[in-house]
């Protein structure tokens, strides 16, 4: 499926049903804690056959509260690089459903929509112009992103297994790959690998831990040996060529937006960065 135009903002619905969730005090106070739909880049295409997620377009959250803002500045939380996965556990309304699991993209949506309900739509954050070099605040629309389900594979050739792979002929070496679509445990994996090569000092890995971590099986062979075989040997073209065909058929928030320079007018699209102002904005 091709990109929808839909905007992100446009795609979460107000929750219809009744109440989830309510607090009271003693006096008899109540407060209903809001609820949202979020549509789901993936669809619940690539979830396995018994997972929550398994065919459903859209996830239930609740709106971020002072609890979940607790979560996001506690320096414990900080320091283990877990203050975002409690706060995803803490939102989603299915309790059934592992926010480790969640496909990257379908995280990234929750993450951005999160940020709006808790904050408002505008983002403003440091920009360096890519002619100039000057630094300036710049502010994004989060509600002009784009869901993007996933593109045309007949245009690389790429093969859906149906069961949350794919496959893939390589250009040079004419070996077929099956890779898959990454979760929120494999980001965890990646991080941590990149954080023992920077206490390490060495080289980052980023290519080869990136494929390591998202083929299954060469010629058919899902072994570690033939896996790391071929991506310790891989040659650039087909590395270049599985990386864009993973990049084709993963779904995710499209952050790109339109970037124009206050000092020499230059305009170009740029990818939204999110830096430490995306959920600890300046009061």
């Amino acid at each position: 499926m091709s990109r929808n135009k839909d905007r992100l903002g446009g795609a979460q619905q107000p929750d219809t049903t009744p109440p989830i969730a309510a607090m009271g005090d003693s006096g008899g106070f109540s407060f209903v804690i809001p609820t949202e739909f979020v549509e789901l880049p993936s669809q619940g295409r690539f979830y396995p056959e018994g997972h929550p997620l398994c065919g459903e377009d859209s996830i239930e959250i609740k709106q971020m509260t002072a609890k979940e803002e607790d979560m996001l500045t506690s320096t414990t939380l900080l320091k283990k690089g877990v203050a975002l996965d409690r706060v995803i556990d803490s939102l989603i309304v299915d309790k059934r459903i592992d926010p480790n699991s969640l496909l990257v993209g379908d995280r990234n949506a929750i993450i951005i929509a999160t940020r709006v309900s808790g904050y408002g739509n505008e983002y403003t954050t440091n920009v360096t112009c890519p002619a100039c070099s000057e630094k300036q605040d710049y502010a994004f629309n989060l509600n002009d992103a784009n869901i993007y389900s996933g593109g045309d594979l007949s245009k690389m050739n790429i093969t859906d297994n149906k069961n949350g792979t794919f496959s893939v002929v390589l250009p040079k070496t004419e070996v077929n790959i099956t890779f898959r679509l990454l979760c929120g445990n494999d980001e965890k994996t990646l991080a941590a690998g990149i954080e023992h090569d920077r206490r390490q000092k060495i080289y980052e890995k980023h290519v080869t831990r990136h494929l390591k971590n998202i083929v299954c099986s060469v010629n058919e062979d899902a072994s570690a040996q033939a896996i790391n075989y071929l991506i310790d040997n891989i040659p650039s073209m087909d590395s270049r060529h599985l990386r864009a065909a993973w990049r084709l058929v993963s779904p995710n928030i499209d952050l790109t937006q339109n970037f124009e320079c206050s000092e020499c007018d230059h305009v170009q699209e740029m990818e939204v960065p999110l830096t430490a102002d995306f959920f600890w904005p300046n009061e």
